[in-house]
């Protein structure tokens, strides 16, 4: 056995400790707003280190301009972030930019002009002279503000610091990583184009304008975050679409205040839709180039954001939600046609499972011809627990194949259909009639266009059924009309929800019903109060 002696130096060693670890935790206090004390490390700077951090002033010396980019940017310690100095004519001048942006093909003919430059023509003016005569590029301009070229170069472009000047260059060679253009997996068609957005703004925009090429289609851009500076686009037809629309999209955005939108689009949604807890989309988002510039030619605004394959629609209905470009990519009859169909999915995902349940509780209901329907065995789990288990495990097959490799997903469908659903019906752990008619609602749910109204349906779903489980009949009848008359009384930036059904009008709704010929449709919907409401102009 150990005997233990402690010592009186053993106790002022333990005194040390207990006073060590206060002033650790000290160290990592964290104030009101979340930041770390004053007393971290990381965050004590030096006076000097602090002035050079903000200094807005470009320094006309190039030792001072590389200090004053170590503290702002981390020169020297990024190492995609480079300075390459050179002599052109008799200026020393330091070129700054991110490796990872510089296309260095179009950089080396710049350079390559820039080492023939005679003394005499960099001597007077030199700014001007190197814009003006000496680099060969169609977008250079110059900013007098350390911050203003420092955000140039984090977007992609390259900065000539030019030694006696206060300003610097600004030069558009940057070339981002992009993919290869696609067909969207959400929105895809029979017969159609098979271009989709990607991650780049430059990209998406130019796949609108070469399908709308008018001269009033505008692209305004804006930023939004103060770390990521996250670039965003608003897309409008300045004849057609509403100006107050367009100024109050224009007011939210510039009222966001925010650190940064990493995730892109959706984190934007909810900065400017005050939806809170509303599961159902309050705006339309499509990877189509064709369904955005048929949005922008009936009066919507649509917004891209940088690093989003994503575009979002402004303002929608739940109408909007519910249709897909196939149906203009047929004749109208079958356009028409596919179209109920749609419908018929989407009613069936929300109400087919809680009626089925409301009959087999009460028989009565059921109407002359259907007594069949309902259970012909009971299983060991009450009707509404297997309701929700087999809902639930459809969500987690659903994420599993999200997630799973494409070499496996056939094996893991299998282990789902098979092993899972089969053997659960034969232990009795679930009825067949549950299985068909979740199997139904499911086939509904992921017939529906828009990913996110086919998720809300299915929680509304889930409520009618726990209702009618409760109240029996009144609860499907109030819950139904509670779940309407909740929708009703939304609105997507002053667009009435439900539009044209609530409030009513009968020849938006007429077009809503049906796939109407082109020919048929000459004036725009009035959801958008656009300013030119033609579709066939006289002349």
């Amino acid at each position: 056995m150990k005997v233990i002696v402690k010592t009186g130096n053993d106790h002022e060693h333990e005194h040390d400790n207990v006073n060590e670890s206060k002033e650790n935790l000290d160290k990592l206090a964290i104030d009101e707003e979340g930041n770390l004390s004053e007393y971290n490390p990381i965050t004590n700077m030096t006076p000097e280190e602090k002035e050079l951090k903000t200094q807005e002033d470009i320094p006309d010396n190039l030792e001072d301009v590389k200090r004053v980019l170590e503290e702002r940017v981390g020169l020297n310690r990024s190492f995609d972030l480079v300075m390459r100095e050179m002599v052109f004519g008799s200026k020393r001048v330091g070129i700054f930019y991110c490796n990872g942006f510089v296309k260095d093909t179009v950089l080396s003919d710049i350079l390559t002009r820039l080492s023939y430059a005679s003394e005499k023509s960099v001597n007077h003016h030199t700014v001007e002279s190197f814009m003006d005569y000496l680099i060969p590029h169609n977008q250079v301009k110059s900013y007098k503000k350390m911050s203003e070229i420092v955000g140039q170069v984090l977007m992609g472009g390259t900065a000539l610091f030019i030694e006696g000047e206060t300003a610097a260059i600004a030069i558009d060679v940057k070339s981002y990583p992009v993919r290869s253009i696609g067909e969207p997996d959400l929105e895809r068609v029979v017969r159609g184009s098979r271009d989709g957005f990607v991650e780049t703004l430059l990209l998406n925009v130019t796949l609108v304008r070469r399908r709308v090429r008018d001269e009033r289609l505008k692209l305004e851009i804006m930023q939004i975050g103060k770390r990521t500076k996250t670039d965003v686009c608003i897309g409008y037809i300045n004849d057609i679409a509403n100006a107050d629309l367009v100024d109050a999209i224009k007011e939210k955005i510039s009222e966001v205040k925010i650190d940064g939108l990493p995730l892109g689009e959706k984190q934007l949604e909810e900065l400017i839709v005050n939806k809170g807890w509303n599961p159902y989309p309050m705006v339309r988002f499509s990877e189509r180039p064709d369904v955005v510039s048929a949005h922008l030619m009936e009066g919507h605004v649509c917004l891209f954001v940088d690093t989003s394959p994503s575009v979002m629609i402004l303002p929608t209905t739940f109408f909007h939600h519910v249709q897909h470009a196939e149906e203009y990519r047929q004749t109208p009859f079958i356009g028409t046609y596919l179209r109920w169909v749609r419908f018929a999915g989407i009613m069936s995902s929300i109400f087919l499972l809680p009626l089925w349940f409301m009959m087999v509780m009460d028989p009565s209901l059921k109407p002359p011809g259907l007594e069949f329907l309902g259970p012909q065995k009971e299983g060991t789990l009450p009707l509404l627990v297997q309701f929700l288990i087999a809902d639930i495990g459809i969500d987690l097959m659903r994420m599993a194949a999200v997630h799973t490799p494409s070499p496996l997903a056939t094996a893991m469908g299998l282990v789902a259909a098979i092993l899972v659903g089969d053997i659960a019906v034969k232990t009795g752990l679930f009825i067949n009639e549950v299985i068909l008619y979740l199997a139904l609602a499911s086939i509904g749910m992921f017939a529906t266009p828009s990913y996110e109204l086919g998720l809300a349906n299915r929680i509304v779903r889930l409520g009618l059924l726990i209702a009618v489980a409760i109240f029996h009949v009144p609860g499907f009848v109030v819950g139904s009309t509670l779940w309407l008359l909740w929708l009703a009384t939304r609105k997507s930036y002053n667009a009435p929800y439900m539009w044209p059904l609530i409030p009513f009008n009968a020849k938006s709704f007429f077009s809503i019903i049906l796939r109407r010929p082109v020919l048929a449709a000459k004036t725009r919907l009035s959801i958008t109060k656009p300013i030119d409401g033609t579709r066939q102009p006289k002349s």
